[in-house]
């Protein structure tokens, strides 16, 4: 894994950390490479059961595409004729974005500063929000002659309504932490300094959960969002299927009647 992405799993928690906090986490080639193979690799291992997405210092989570070299891709690209530089959105924001959202197991992102752009797209795309009182969000993709990108057109109308997404990417601005959660896009606020700990501690509660109920909690969401209630109840029934018979149900059920905590195994 290069410098620019972290990446730890520990007792089945994989912590992913976007570490480049000196260009406020932007992301050039080598973070969105690194960023890319991280996330994959973390949906693929079964030893995975959550993710913690979260980011270096205390400015920013990530501030999307790093401008100062996007500036000079799109110089080659006029010298040569060509459009490469473009091609970042198939060949890594897509990626991350499904990788975060199709993982059969839960996603936390701990916002700690400015999530803009890409990084506010990566951040929309967990699973829940634990987000610093002192950071914010903006789409800013308009602001450099943009469209959405990172699933913003997807998760953000989603989240708070087509209306209000329209009014954030048509013009960008600040979201403050507590408009963020006022709009339902942060699940929780803490103190800046209470943020580490606080991810930490809720993204070690899902690693220890019954990921396959987990599972298929994300996949009937992202079912619903799209689908008539008489598919969601096709749906839900099929996932139950798979959830019921899974050996963390038989241990719930278990230690439900013995009045003890279950201890789940993730499968």
């Amino acid at each position: 894994m290069a410098d620019s992405v972290l990446y730890d799993l520990t007792d089945g928690l994989a912590t992913i950390t976007i570490n480049r906090p000196d260009a406020m986490n932007a992301m050039n080639t080598e973070a969105k490479v690194a960023l890319r193979d991280a996330v994959r690799s973390a949906a693929a291992d079964p030893a995975v059961r959550a993710v913690l997405l979260t980011a270096a210092g205390n400015r920013a989570f990530c501030v999307g595409q790093d401008l100062k070299e996007h500036v000079g891709n799109l110089a080659a690209d006029r010298e040569t004729g060509s459009s490469l530089t473009m091609t970042t959105v198939s060949e890594h924001y897509n990626p991350i974005v499904r990788a975060l959202t199709e993982m059969p197991k839960p996603v936390v992102a701990a916002v700690n500063g400015v999530a803009a752009g890409a990084g506010f797209g990566f951040a929309l795309a967990a699973d829940y929000r634990i987000v610093a009182e002192t950071a914010a969000f903006n789409t800013s993709f308009a602001g450099v002659a943009l469209t959405a990108d990172s699933g913003v057109s997807w998760t953000l109308p989603r989240l708070i309504g087509a209306s209000r997404a329209g009014d954030l990417l048509l013009f960008p601005r600040n979201i403050s932490a507590r408009e963020a959660y006022d709009l339902g896009i942060a699940n929780r606020l803490v103190p800046a300094e209470e943020l580490p700990a606080a991810a930490a501690e809720l993204a070690r509660t899902l690693a220890a959960g019954p990921t396959v109920a987990y599972a298929a909690i994300k996949a009937s969401l992202a079912y619903g969002a799209d689908h008539s209630l008489s598919e969601a109840l096709e749906k839900e029934d099929e996932l139950q299927t798979v959830a019921g018979a899974s050996e963390d149900h038989g241990i719930a059920v278990a230690a439900f009647l013995a009045k003890e905590t279950p201890k789940y195994l993730g499968r």
